[in-house]
């Protein structure tokens, strides 16, 4: 059977990473690479016998591609410290592991949102297939600060099952995190000299509330489809609105 690393980044995780390690049984090592976590988060992942690393954040990008050089094998499973795997997708990589990968270098795997308890179901966060299972030696992580993603060359294919991802315990905590990504990821358009106006801001909102939970089905989650929508309508206009404070000033 081939070898698999797991590989994870961390910071202040201690409210959901032991479900994420307890997920990851079926792989050979796990590989954590924390950024100066002030809670419980590295004496959790020591007691799972995990080999931690730290090192100072600089970007998602680089930090996960940090985190995949330092895995023993080449196959390397790429899971977020809010990510479970579920039961039925670890039974088929152990599966397709088991047997021959006929040249494959990378799954896409799906990941399904759980936000404030809920499973959604529509929306484009049900099932969103992403590159998270793959040979690091045809590729590795994008260096982007945000919305980073795996790049690789050769043969791919997708497995059926799911991750769930477990992003937000609540409201406050959703706003913490859309206040700190929003302001990175204006930072990084900044230094890419990305133009917005404020025309472009105010037709951004009922566009994108709009195509999610009309065009994509929100509606059909109920509340949490409905503030699912709201808040994700609201991320690219404070993104970019941040972005037009730093071109005016």
């Amino acid at each position: 059977m081939v070898k698999l690393s797991a590989v994870i980044i961390t910071f202040n995780e201690e409210r959901r990473i032991e479900a994420t390690l307890r997920a990851l049984d079926f792989c050979d090592e796990i590989v954590v690479v924390d950024s100066g976590s002030t809670d419980r988060t590295v004496s959790i992942c020591e007691q799972f016998k995990c080999r931690i690393f730290t090192r100072a954040f600089d970007g998602y990008g680089t930090q996960k591609e940090f985190a995949v050089a330092k895995a023993s094998n080449d196959w390397v499973l790429c899971v977020d410290a809010d990510e479970v795997v579920s039961q039925e997708l670890k039974q088929e990589i152990i599966s397709v592991f088991s047997g021959d990968l006929d040249g494959i270098k990378g799954f896409y795997l799906p990941i399904s949102l759980v936000f404030l308890g809920k499973l959604l179901r529509f929306g484009g966060e049900h099932r969103k297939k992403h590159l998270r299972l793959f040979n690091r030696s045809a590729g590795t992580f994008t260096r982007d600060t945000v919305h980073e993603h795996a790049e690789i060359s050769g043969k791919k294919a997708s497995l059926k099952n799911h991750i769930l991802h477990y992003s937000y315990d609540g409201i406050r905590d959703y706003l913490e995190k859309f206040n700190r990504y929003t302001s990175v990821a204006a930072d990084s358009l900044f230094q890419r000299n990305r133009k917005t106006s404020a025309l472009a801001i105010m037709l951004r909102f009922p566009i994108a509330f709009i195509k999610i939970y009309i065009i994509k089905g929100s509606v059909l989650d109920g509340y949490h489809g409905f503030l699912w929508s709201l808040l994700s309508s609201l991320y690219p206009v404070v993104k970019l609105s941040k972005l037009l404070e730093k071109q005016v000033g």
